[in-house]
């Protein structure tokens, strides 16, 4: 079981490689009130509704908030933000981006109002405009296109995305056919089924693997969407194995490494609290895995895009919530959610102890800042 550690909400701020874009900076720090250094970490006075507006309180006494970590933002999204922003910067408004830059509704309108126009087909962007490539990568077609068109194009594809691309491309020269695992319809599924014209079979389940017909099987790998759970994968995994003995595997595994530290704490968070709440957006597929972990291990669960959806019933009776974000999610989100459950009657928050994400990922050339010159 994870160590906690209590907190006054000045210690919940980001997890390190976590920042919020610029214009995302939380809006107040005092979320969860003066907390006090009981043995069960209760508050030593009552809370009070935020700005006096009248609101239900749950009927429990005491209840306690686990904040996770590491949670929200990780280095891919974190990057690809700040190509946006660093985009506005250097050539001003407007900047398109095909499809959302990251899964999350905060995220998206704030950029808008700073001038990204956010589309779907290439036909919307004008001669000579300045285009992004969200997070999720694209398929070869959308990259030629782009470069037929003229473009100028900054690629903010996550580099462990781009890894996966890599990997088709140079196994597909080498005569391999691919089974991916992931979800229909996902953008960075059709981007990494999308860097080849055919020879790459999308499964979903255990269920799909019996279905699949590779022209050949001398010659099969198997590639992961990024962002699914982690043991949903390694089943789907396991069956292919066993329909494909041959079959070759990643040489290191697809899921990311945010991903995976992120359910990794939702495990241990869930056995020690009633309910978990994640904040993420409902297109968000690996804040949708968070809540999906927290349910098969017999946690209530629920995923809300902002303060505003959570429902007073669904702390009836809790004495312990866990709290955390997908890697889409910024840390505004978060200390809004709180501070709305602080209304609904909790009186102490304690963050768990968990890995220090270090990631930094480069921004690509044209997009980083200049070097000062000699004497200044």
């Amino acid at each position: 079981m994870s160590s906690t550690t209590d907190v006054g909400l000045s210690d919940a701020g980001p997890p390190q490689g976590a920042r919020a874009p610029s214009g995302l900076e939380p809006a107040a720090h005092k979320l969860l009130g003066q907390l006090g250094t009981g043995d069960r970490g209760e508050a030593s006075r009552e809370p009070r509704p935020a700005g006096g507006s009248a609101v239900h309180e749950v009927t429990s006494v005491g209840v306690s908030v686990l904040l996770a970590e590491p949670r929200g933002f990780c280095a891919g999204v974190d990057r690809a933000i700040e190509i946006v922003e660093r985009a506005l910067d250097k050539f001003g408004a407007p900047i398109y981006v095909r499809h959302e830059i990251v899964h999350n509704t905060y995220v998206v309108n704030d950029l808008k109002a700073k001038g990204a126009i956010f589309i779907e087909d290439l036909e919307e962007v004008p001669p000579g405009a300045t285009l992004i490539f969200s997070a999720h990568g694209v398929s070869r077609a959308v990259q030629l296109e782009a470069a037929a068109r003229g473009f100028q194009v900054f690629d903010a594809t996550c580099p462990l995305v781009t890894k996966v691309h890599v990997e088709v491309a140079k196994l597909h020269k080498e005569g391999f056919e691919f089974i991916m695992i992931g979800h229909k319809g996902h953008p960075e599924v059709e981007g990494t089924m999308g860097q080849l014209e055919g020879g790459i079979h999308l499964v979903e389940d255990v269920a799909d693997v019996a279905r699949v017909r590779p022209a050949q099987t001398e010659k099969l790998a198997v590639v992961t969407q990024t962002t699914l759970s982690v043991d949903d994968a390694a089943q789907i995994a396991a069956a292919i194995k066993a329909r494909f003995p041959n079959v070759r595997e990643p040489k290191q595994q697809d899921i990311c490494y945010a991903t995976q530290n992120r359910q990794d704490a939702v495990k241990l968070m869930s056995a020690q609290v009633d309910l978990v709440i994640v904040v993420g957006s409902p297109t968000s597929s690996n804040s949708n895995r968070l809540a999906e972990l927290s349910r098969k291990l017999g946690t209530p669960s629920h995923m809300v895009d902002n303060a505003d959806e959570l429902q007073p019933q669904w702390f009836e009776g809790a004495q312990r919530v866990g709290l955390t974000a997908g890697a889409s999610a910024p840390e505004i989100l978060v200390n809004q959610v709180l501070e709305r459950i602080k209304a609904l009657g909790a009186v102490s928050v304690r963050k768990m102890d968990g890995i220090e994400e270090t990631v930094k990922f480069p921004l690509p050339k044209g997009l980083k800042p200049r070097l000062p010159s000699p004497g200044r």
